[in-house]
This record gives structure tokens, sequence and C-alpha cells, in this order.
């Protein structure tokens, strides 16, 4: 296990100790787990009702990062995924409560039902007026069965939005407690995981999954889900996803409603995005109007991989409590409010030519074509090298601009306009293939069409001009890269196999011989880079480490040399 602790022990009291110590607003009650707003008694005496909620810990932001201002008075916390004990609740409730009394909201768990519970019936013994709303939004159970109750899960966070807000209107506790379960009753969750979570005292995760598997239907306390399947695209998650709590609900075409896509921990925020934008497409293309949206962390599990979303059916009051100023750590200061428009993004432009395009016969468009494939095809090994030496996006990024090289290549020119084929292919390729190697390839077949440019005969062009031309790139490469031969990159194969291959165009070698003379000089190139000190390019960054694998970006050189080689013949 490899966790940023001090003391398996002690990690709550470390992580509140850390989150009062940045945040101002917040103080931390000695000895007893509870964070609350340090006006606490100064809004109770204005007469508000006091929100507290809490639970275990390892679901941060969740609670203490909803202590503030429109929302929580104060969060209790637990052990990591064990509920907090009766007397914590209690301190929470004597801590914050005043003349309007105190909201207790819930998620529906046996431990914290019993000692929010417990604490509510002591309270109310002592004279303190106390109202507790149970939040069971998982969707994933059933209403009734042989369980413990449906969860609570994430939307308990549109509850302490909600409530908050209508609390800090002066409503009375009978009316923040009547808001707070109407929502809770109209609220609907449902999570996927990618991973487990380990929680600290255990050492090891709750359960494993294959590369191939994710756990559907699971709670928020690292336990396996209701069932288990195969991995499968993000949109088809989403949709099972939204479709069960959709029917759950009963939403129907023009309904309204507030969308949580929520991170269980471990789910980096471009996948969020991904998920978040295939939710919103679902949901128009069932008709069901998404007045707001959030995407981020809101109530983890640890570490987990994976999402849950969350519905809320609204109408303008909840709206306007959604919307209404809060100031917490947690909650995001403005919210998405998608238009109903089916906004597809920005086209992308192309640059069109007038005249006949690239005959499907021609020998220049079979050599692009089997470059793109040969690359397409390599694209795990690329990968695992470039995972040994870089950042290990290489090969995902060549068959990326592979495929849309194929996908463009019929907007292509000419085979009688050669130069005009590879300035086409320089702008796909610096469209799509960002990183360093998207310039590089870009610039090399730029400086390539301008040598093919000089011929004076383009449509028939000499081996001596091809010659030219890849001596011309490789100088363009070096030139914007700044890299020699000897500073482990891809012109450690590049240029062998350009000299090469021009002392067979002398030598009157055929196009075949020339090739693959080339291709030899390339993998012998390529090859050598595993015993280079790494100067310029990816390895650069991990130095020694890199020594004894060959870099990736020579590699390729061979491989789309080879592709070449496989459609001249």
């Amino acid at each position: 296990m490899k966790k940023l602790l001090n003391d398996v022990s002690a990690v709550v009291p470390d992580m509140l100790e850390g989150l009062v110590a940045l945040n101002p607003d917040l103080a931390l009650l000695k000895d007893s787990g509870v964070v609350l707003r340090v006006d606490a008694q100064v809004v109770a005496a204005r007469g508000e009702v006091a929100l507290i909620s809490g639970g275990g810990s390892g679901h941060e932001p969740a609670h203490a990062g909803y202590v503030g201002k429109g929302m929580l008075s104060a969060a209790v916390a637990g052990e990591v995924f064990t509920s907090p004990s009766t007397d914590a609740v209690l301190d929470a409730i004597r801590a914050v409560a005043g003349p309007a009394g105190v909201l207790l909201i819930v998620k529906n768990y046996t431990g914290d039902r019993f000692n929010f519970g417990l604490a509510a019936e002591i309270a109310r013994s002592e004279g303190i007026n106390v109202e507790m709303v149970i939040v069971a939004d998982d969707v994933a159970l059933s209403a009734s069965g042989e369980h413990a109750g449906r969860r609570g899960l994430a939307g308990t966070v549109f509850v302490h939005k909600i409530a908050g807000a209508a609390a800090a209107e002066h409503r009375s506790l009978k009316e923040v407690a009547q808001i707070a379960r109407g929502v809770a009753e109209d609220l609907g969750t449902m999570g996927v995981a990618l991973s487990a979570c380990t929680v600290p005292a255990a050492g090891k995760p709750g359960f494993t999954l294959a590369d191939n598997e994710i756990e559907w239907g699971l709670g928020i306390h690292g336990e396996p889900g209701v069932k288990r399947g195969a991995l499968e695209p993000a949109h088809v998650m989403v949709e099972t996803l939204l479709a069960k709590i959709i029917d759950d609900l009963k939403l129907g075409s023009h309904d309204r409603v507030a969308l949580l896509v929520n991170n269980l921990g471990g789910t980096p925020s471009s996948e969020l995005a991904i998920v978040a934008g295939s939710a919103m497409r679902y949901l128009r293309s069932r008709y069901i109007r998404v007045d707001r949206a959030w995407a981020g962390t809101f109530l983890s599990a640890l570490e987990m991989a994976g999402v849950s979303l969350t519905l809320l059916r609204v109408d303008d009051e909840r709206v306007k409590w959604l919307d209404a100023a809060t100031r917490t750590s947690a909650w995001p200061l403005t919210g998405g409010i998608p238009s109903e428009a089916d906004h597809r993004g920005p086209t992308q432009a192309h640059a069109h030519h007038s005249g006949p395009g690239l005959s499907p016969q021609s020998t220049l468009r079979r050599v692009i074509e089997s470059i793109c494939n040969a690359m397409i095809e390599a694209e795990p090994v690329l990968t695992e090298m470039d995972q040994r030496v870089g950042d290990g996006d290489f090969g995902i990024s060549a068959s990326r601009v592979s495929r849309a090289v194929l996908s463009a290549i019929d907007e292509c020119p000419a085979e009688s306009d050669p130069a005009g084929v590879l300035r086409a292919l320089s702008a796909t390729v610096r469209r799509v293939m960002g990183g360093t190697s998207g310039p590089l390839y870009a610039v090399m077949l730029l400086r390539a069409a301008a040598e093919l440019s000089k011929s004076a005969t383009p449509s028939t062009l000499s081996l001596r001009d091809w010659s030219n031309a890849f001596s011309a790139a490789v100088d363009g490469v070096s030139a914007l890269g700044g890299a020699h031969p000897g500073d482990r990159t891809m012109l450690d194969a590049l240029h062998p196999a350009a000299v090469v291959f021009g002392a067979a165009v002398d030598a009157s070698e055929s196009p075949a011989q020339a090739l693959s003379a080339a291709l030899e000089a390339a993998r012998k190139g390529a090859e050598a880079t595993a015993n280079m000190q790494p100067k310029r390019g990816r390895s650069s960054y991990v130095g020694d480490r890199a020594l004894g694998f060959v870099d990736p970006g020579a590699h390729a050189i061979g491989v789309w040399l080879y592709g070449v080689i496989q459609a001249v013949g």
C-alpha cells in the first residue's frame, strides 16, 4: 500500500487538521472529528436552521467540504468508511444548535442511521429541536428486498445544497426538513467502478478486477457492486446508468433535471468530461431538459476509479436554490447551464483542392495508405516502448494521425501534384498530432514538398528527386527540433536511412533495393539508440533510465519505411 500518510491510525485527525488550516472560515471541535463554521453560533442566533451531515471519512470532499455559508453548519467525520460515534454527532448538534433547531442529513447506512438517530433522541431530551432526513438515492438496489435499504450516495450533496439555501432564507425547521425530504425522494444515483480502493487500515483493495472488468452499482465504501461486467465504451456505460436512473425516477420527455457527474476518486478530469458529454447527449436524445449540470469530485470512495451519475428532478424553485450563493471549499462557484440546442462543437476546416483527387490506383496513394496501416498496426508496440522512456502516448498519437490521414486522403490533390499531396498531409498531421512528433512530421512533409516543387517535371519525379526530398525532410527535423544524430531521437534512424538511400540512388540501384537499404539503416540506427545517453526528445527527461530501451520515435521510422516497401513492392 502506497499512500501519503503519517500514521494509519491518525488519518482522519491529520486530514481534518489540514482542511481547517487551509480554510479560515472553518473550525475543528476538539477531540470529536467535528468541523464547523466559525460563525455557526452567530448564524444560529439569527434564526437560521443549522444543518449537520457526516459519516465515515474517505469520501472527501464530503462532508467537511460542504461546511460553510449556504450549506452545512457542521460535518461529523468518522474513521474511514466508519460511522461517527453518537457522542461525536451529539457534540456537533450542541455546538451549532440555535432557536430554529437542527436538521440532520444522513445517508442510508445502518451505522449512520443508528448513531445520528440516537444523538437526535438525546438532543431532543435536552430541549433541542432536531429533525432527521434520510437520503437513499442508490437506484442499483431495489426499494424493497433483503438488504438494509437503498444506500445514500453522491445525490446527498444536492440535498445539502438545496436544504442549505432554504435554511439561509430563514425558513422553519419543519419547512427545511420537508424541502430536503422532497429532494431526497426525487434523486437517483448509480455508479460504475473501474478499480477498487484501499482502506488504509486494511492495506489492500476491497476487491479485485481484471483489466477488462468493471463493477456496476456499487456503494461508496469499497464494497463490490450488484454485478460485474465487461469494460465498455464510456457512452455505453453512461447510457446504462442513466437509463436505470430515468426508469427509477419515472422521468419522461420534457422533464427537467439537474445532473451530477461525480468522480469516485481516481478518475482523470478528461474522462469526467467524456462522461459528462455522453450524459448530456443521451439526456437530449430522451428529450429530458438538463437545467443544471456539474462534473467533478463531490463524494468519493478514496482512490477508486469510476464515476457515479445523479439526476434530480427540478423546478424553478429548486433551480433557484441550486444557484443560491454558497461559500464552501468544495461546492463549485458556478454550474453548467447548457442550451437545449444540439451543440456539436466547432467543425474542422479543411483546405479543399479543385480538380481531380488522388487516384485510388496511384502509387503515391498506395504508399500513403500502406504507411498509415503499418503505423496503426504498430500502435501497441509503440505505446509499450514509449511507456518505458516517455509519457506513453506516442503509439496512440501515431495511430490517431494515421486514421485521420486515411479519412482525409480523398481531399488530397491528384498524383500529378505530389508536392501538393505532401502539403495536404502536413496540414492533417499538424491539426491532429500534438506533442513533439506532430510538428516534426509536419515539417518533414513541408520540407519534402518544397524540394519536390523544384522539379521541372513534377508528374514524373525521379528516384533522385525523392532522395533529395528525403534529405530535405531530415534537415527540417534537425532544424526545428535542434537535435543531431547521436542525441537519441528519430534522427538516429532518419539520418542514416536518408544517407544510405541517397548512396543507393547514386549507385543506380532499383527503388526496391534503395528502400530496402534505407530500411536496414533505419533499423540499425534505431537499435543503437538503446545505448545512447538521451540529450533531446522524450527520453531526455528520464536520463539513464532510458538506457537499454530503443527510442520509439526512431523505431517508428523503420515502421513506415517498411510500409513504403510493402506498397512499392
